[in-house]
């Protein structure tokens, strides 16, 4: 059976139809939790910042507060003491009773200069005797210090230093 020229009918190539945009590739998927991932973590370390620099805010002008508001040494020696209990709390649950080298240690945990941990030790001592040389700016330069340090990074940092 010979099939002539006239006869053979050719028909147009059809293409198959293009493939549809849904449901996206695994690769896509893959990056789209990606973003997704990485959008949640921005926004994890973004509210965490704020809350800590809220914080740390808060109690630096709690600090100024007194600073202004009592003039009398014993007064701001006995406040500032009790908010850097309050503060070392955090880190040390027994710091509310430590006295003496226990609290000096717990002090210590934070990453300051000595000077600064001596100047913080003045106050244990003004609140319990009169202390003739009590340097307010000294001491509240380094209670602030301190609280900046405290305050500005994880607990998990401090770690009780063997001379201390």
């Amino acid at each position: 059976m010979s099939v002539t020229a006239d006869k053979l009918i050719l028909r147009d190539i059809h293409l198959p139809p293009s493939p549809s945009w849904w449901p996206p590739a695994p690769g896509w998927w893959l990056l789209g939790a990606l973003l997704l991932l990485g959008l949640g973590l921005m926004v994890f370390f973004a509210l965490r910042f704020v809350r800590r620099r809220r914080d740390c805010l808060r109690v630096l002008s709690e600090v100024t507060r007194l600073e202004e508001d009592l003039a009398d040494d014993e007064a701001l020696a006995c406040a500032l003491h009790q908010l850097l209990r309050r503060s070392a709390r955090r880190y040390d649950a027994a710091a509310i009773h430590q006295r003496g080298g226990a609290w000096r240690r717990t002090l210590a945990r934070v990453q300051v200069p000595a000077d600064i941990i001596d100047a913080l030790m003045m106050l244990e001592e003004r609140i319990y005797q009169p202390v003739p040389d009590f340097d307010r700016e000294t001491v509240l330069m380094a209670i602030r210090q301190w609280l900046k340090t405290l305050l500005r990074s994880p607990a998990h940092r401090h770690k009780v230093p063997a001379d201390a």
